[in-house]
């Protein structure tokens, strides 16, 4: 599905009566646009249209047969990605589930190597053996998608002891959707974090559904910090369709990790305008089309468009500039990928076993 129809600018007029736009997001204040200057807050319009725009071609390709298997988009949680990989350091460490191919991108793995990898390329970021579920890039810490509900979140815990048992200052970020916090590893790892005071935050992307099951049917107290209290570390619930909302709490999060070596668990309220995955309908079997249009309403490259365009910083002509720029490095990735050959069939004996000696 594209979205790009419900980007473009409000009317001007719009601007001038001073009232809130029809999709939802406020006009722009001090608060609002607080702690970034006018280049940061195009930086992470620029990242949003970008992971944007990549996932409407990664849809293209996959109607088109280019990627195979499962593919799972990331369009309308864009906020999320952006918002806490613009808040940590390059040395620090990314681990997420299997809607990764957008955080990927945030994290500044090429777009080249994302789309090579999802069309099973040679020259993709894990030499085409991963695909959608598995990008994985160890020049950017970025340690993989990974495909078992829950599964890699005491990966994340590991990382942590192994950041304090080296002595360093980095943190791991955890992403996961809230299925997983019903999972048993996400319990040992939460609690295990919190005993041995490891430096990891853990990120539900709360998008209400697990594949095609609300969270109201499978979760006994839908208040997901609850788990927080329960293993003495600190929670927060945040609008993760608010990219400065994201950049806010992540601040806070982050400090507590550098500083006093203590994990965080936020909860991210979002929600995904496409199916769980490419062979889910988006609309009209376990949501309704209302539901699915009202919440499009508050679109996250919408909500930070109008912030920006509010204050007089934005104007309709920069952002097509914006989206265009997107739009040729979507496509520019395409054309690699599909340049890009297969990997040789001896590649499929390598990578099994690594050097652990390090």
């Amino acid at each position: 599905m594209s979205t790009e129809a419900k980007q473009q600018p409000p009317a001007q007029k719009r601007k001038e009566k001073g009232t809130p736009s029809d999709n939802g997001a406020d006009a722009a204040s001090a608060k609002d646009l607080a702690g970034t200057t006018p280049e940061v807050r195009r930086e992470l319009l620029h990242s949003m249209l970008l992971q944007r725009r990549f996932e409407e071609r990664c849809a293209e390709a996959y109607a088109l047969g280019k990627i195979g298997g499962f593919c799972h988009l990331y369009i309308g949680q864009e906020a999320i990605s952006t918002g806490v990989m613009s808040m940590i350091r390059p040395d620090d460490y990314v681990i997420t589930a299997y809607r990764d191919h957008a955080q990927a991108l945030a994290r500044g793995i090429s777009p080249r190597a994302v789309m090579a990898e999802l069309f099973g390329r040679k020259d993709g970021c894990s030499g085409g053996k991963g695909g959608s579920m598995h990008i994985f890039d160890a020049k950017t810490n970025f340690l993989g998608g990974h495909g078992i509900v829950g599964g890699h979140v005491p990966i994340a815990a590991g990382v942590g002891f192994a950041i304090k048992y080296r002595r360093g200052n980095q943190l791991c970020i955890c992403f996961f959707g809230e299925a997983a916090v019903n999972i048993g590893a996400f319990h040992e790892a939460l609690n295990l974090a919190s005993l041995w005071d490891l430096p990891v935050i853990f990120i539900i992307e709360n998008n209400r559904y697990g594949m095609g099951t609300a969270i109201s049917r499978s979760t006994a107290n839908e208040d997901a910090l609850v788990r927080a209290k329960g293993y003495r570390m600190e929670g927060e619930s945040v609008d993760g369709q608010d990219v400065f909302a994201v950049r806010e709490c992540m601040a806070r999060a982050v400090e507590r990790a550098r500083k006093e070596k203590r994990p965080t668990l936020i909860e991210m309220r979002t929600y995904r305008f496409m199916g769980h995955s490419m062979s889910d309908a988006v609309s009209g079997t376990y949501r309704t089309k209302d539901e699915l249009e009202e919440n499009m309403k508050r679109d996250p490259i919408l909500v930070l468009h109008n912030k920006m365009y509010e204050s007089g910083e934005l104007t309709e002509g920069d952002m097509h500039k914006i989206d265009d720029e997107a739009k040729a490095i979507a496509q520019d990735a395409w054309d690699f990928a599909d340049a890009s050959p297969e990997p040789p069939l001896e590649k499929l004996y390598t990578d099994v076993y690594t050097d652990t000696s390090s």
